[in-house]
């Protein structure tokens, strides 16, 4: 048994102050025995002894948590309740019968807390046949002793049955208390959590935020820059081209504006605008036919509808690929395949044969492109080297 904690003092005193009550109440009405006719007979060395080993039985009940804390080992309980049932034995054996039984019912309730079911049985019986054997010897009137006990066996077992009711309220307030303790830390655990998704989530919001930014306002002012990059060069000498370059610059201006005015009302809606996936690349593909670079779009396998996320992930991947291309590959044609045939997955690859790089690039672009394709479970492989293109490949599972 460890020490009560400090919640538990006051039932602990009670505790100890109970059992000192039951032991001197049970020594007063032995000794008040003395003043009948068959009293208390007992030496003044058996008295002596007696009282003796009454201060030990009672301090041993009142401060078992000691006896425990300090004596270790698989053996310390039966030591424990060897000691008590000896000192029960001999206190009977020199006072004898009158109140001392009372002696025995704080070890009955110790039995209780500290044993099991099966091992609190030989606890009672030994308090009982203790009783029987020490008496029967000192006085020899067996059948007298054998009566006593059995008189006295009721109170042993109604403190049994009390104590146990104590230990079960007890335990049941350990629990609760127990419970309480977790139930605030996991509130604790809770707003911390709730404090960590508020904050990812505002995270990935600035994120998405980003990406629709660079996907959607980045992809026209390049490609209005391309056309306003044309009409400069184009100015002197064929200024009808020039001017049709500049009418599709105003034209592309126009819906950037549009396209920002819509991401500020709702970043929700998809710039697909219900159309096919392959609609809306092609789509981008004439931009980059218009912007100068011959620019194709293959399909592989039959059109079948995706989820929103897949589609707009894939009108991205183009959208992006095609403003690099334009912004830095220097390249004179490129090429899209949108590959349907296998069941499980889609995939759309973008290459060029502009520049390509020693490396893969490290861009926000191809930043935004890797976090999309990773929300969708999907796969990002880019092929590259110098003077050789660039080729971007996205895979989605179905």
């Amino acid at each position: 048994m460890t020490r009560p904690n400090r919640t538990e003092l006051d039932l602990e005193t009670h505790g100890r102050l109970s059992i000192l009550v039951v032991v001197a109440v049970g020594y007063l009405v032995t000794f008040l025995g003395a003043f009948s006719a068959n009293g208390y007979t007992g030496t003044w060395l058996e008295t002596f002894l007696a009282l003796l080993f009454g201060v030990v039985f009672s301090l041993l009940c009142a401060y078992d948590w000691l006896f425990f804390h300090y004596v270790q080992g698989a053996w310390k309980k039966p030591l424990y309740f060897g000691i008590q049932l000896g000192l029960l034995f001999a206190i009977q054996w020199l006072i004898g019968p009158g109140g001392i039984w009372l002696v025995s019912l704080p070890l009955a309730g110790l039995a209780v807390e500290h044993l099991s079911p099966l091992w609190r049985w030989p606890v009672y019986l030994g308090i009982l046949f203790g009783m029987f054997v020490s008496i029967g010897f000192r006085y020899q009137d067996w059948q007298s002793v054998f009566l006593f006990t059995l008189s006295v066996s009721p109170a042993i077992f109604f403190v049994v049955v009390f104590s146990e009711q104590g230990v079960r309220e007890r335990t049941a307030r350990q629990k609760a208390e127990e419970l309480t303790a977790d139930l605030e830390e996991a509130n604790h655990r809770l707003s911390a959590y709730a404090a960590q998704v508020e904050e990812l989530a505002t995270t990935q919001e600035r994120n998405r935020l980003a990406r629709e930014i660079h996907d959607n306002l980045g992809h026209y002012l390049t490609v209005v820059n391309v056309q306003i990059g044309a009409a400069k060069v184009l100015l002197a000498h064929e200024p009808e081209r020039a001017m049709a370059a500049l009418d599709k610059a105003q034209g592309l201006t126009q819906e950037g504006l549009t396209a920002v005015r819509q991401s500020v009302s709702s970043l929700r809606e998809s710039p697909l605008a219900k159309r096919p996936l392959p609609q809306a690349i092609a789509a981008l593909v004439q931009e980059s036919n218009n912007a100068g670079i011959v620019t194709d779009l293959t399909l592989h396998g039959d059109y079948r509808p995706l989820t929103p996320q897949t589609e707009l992930t894939l009108y991205r991947v183009a959208q992006e690929g095609l403003t690099n291309i334009r912004k830095h590959a220097r390249a004179s044609r490129a090429n899209l395949t949108l590959d349907y045939a296998n069941p499980e997955q889609v995939q759309l690859m973008v290459a060029d044969n502009g520049l390509g790089a020693a490396a893969a690039g490290s861009g926000f672009g191809l930043l935004g492109i890797r976090e999309r394709v990773l929300l969708l479970n999907g796969d990002m492989e880019i092929e590259t080297a110098v003077n050789h293109g660039f080729c971007l490949r996205v895979t989605i599972p179905k």
